[in-house]
């Protein structure tokens, strides 16, 4: 693919290769050709084995765990391709870590998030792709263009042709955070909205749970941007059924981070299947029966496409 003298080249750190190997089939050119290892002190090394002078350069890396690993990885690698001349290099980073770490929640707390974003447009990045920001307020924290896709329309694909639609079926945001995105997917779907209302009554006191809207005798379909140690999804699934009477439980979320003891939660949850995307590779242990993966390279490589032609994005919002 040369459009416009000059070529796009894929490269990937060691996060998600399986996803990077995909996008590059969709977009039409090979991997590119690097090796990233260790030094035996445990520093990162970087080998590129082609020319990528006045190349529109992608590194495609996740930075999930390993995540601090994964992270110099790509700041590395980005160096290395901006030394080498590369035309751009755009970072692209399926599942953004250190997301949650977006304002001060308490005196002397760190803003990770901008640390992060800040190291990456050091490091030489022209520009940033990502999905499902868990604070869109993060486009911010660049001084370079950030575009922020969406998983939502493969889950509201994939719930339309299961049948998922209209009154027999609701979708419920986890907490109060989470609203606005259950509210577009409820009106994706044409589906009424509902909403669990957590308080703690007391310091490491159980939470005590409200639903806000009716699930008796519905399916219910839970709305995140990410699960990692899946207490809420699990929590709030459980209430549902019990508190509700919702009739089955899914769940959808972009990011499956799925740390400590969250496999062990959603087998014993009530979620009849959870939905998320490739966005993070599952190891073979966390791919239970429960767990549907939805793949985003198709998404990826029409973005990165568009812009190495130079058109717009935002079409891939809708």
């Amino acid at each position: 693919m040369n459009t416009h003298g000059k070529s796009i080249k894929i490269f990937a750190g060691n996060s998600n290769v399986e996803l990077a190997r995909e996008i590059t089939r969709y977009v039409g050119v090979p991997m590119g050709n690097s090796r990233v290892s260790k030094f035996s002190d445990g520093e990162i090394s970087v080998d590129i084995y082609e020319t990528v002078r006045g190349s529109d350069v992608f590194v495609v890396q996740s930075t999930s765990s390993p995540v601090n690993t994964n992270l110099m990885e790509l700041l590395i690698m980005i160096d290395a391709f901006k030394r080498a001349s590369a035309a751009q290099v755009t970072a692209v980073i399926p599942y953004y870590g250190y997301a949650r770490q977006d304002r001060k929640v308490k005196a002397r707390d760190p803003i990770t998030a901008k640390l992060v974003a800040d190291l990456i447009t050091t490091a030489g990045a022209d520009r940033v792709l990502t999905m499902d920001l868990h604070a869109a307020q993060i486009q911010g924290f660049f001084d370079i263009p950030v575009d922020n896709l969406f998983s939502m329309p493969l889950f509201v694909r994939y719930f339309a042709d299961k049948g998922f639609v209209g009154d027999d079926t609701v979708v419920v945001s986890p907490d109060l955070g989470s609203v606005t995105r259950a509210r577009n997917f409820a009106h994706k779907l044409n589906t009424p909205l509902a909403i669990i209302d957590k308080r703690r009554p007391r310091p490491n006191v159980a939470e005590v749970m409200n639903i806000i809207g009716d699930v008796k005798g519905k399916r219910a379909i839970l709305i995140d941007d990410m699960i990692d140690t899946a207490g809420t999804i699990q929590q709030g699934a459980r209430a549902l059924v019990e508190m509700g009477g919702a009739k089955e439980v899914y769940a959808c979320a972009a990011h499956a981070v799925l740390s400590g003891p969250a496999i062990e939660r959603i087998v014993d949850s009530p979620i009849k299947e959870l939905v998320v995307t490739n966005s993070i590779p599952l190891a073979p242990e966390k791919q239970v029966d429960k767990i549907r993966i939805l793949s985003i390279a198709p998404l990826f490589a029409e973005a990165m496409e568009r812009i190495y032609e130079g058109l717009p994005v935002s079409i891939l919002f809708d």
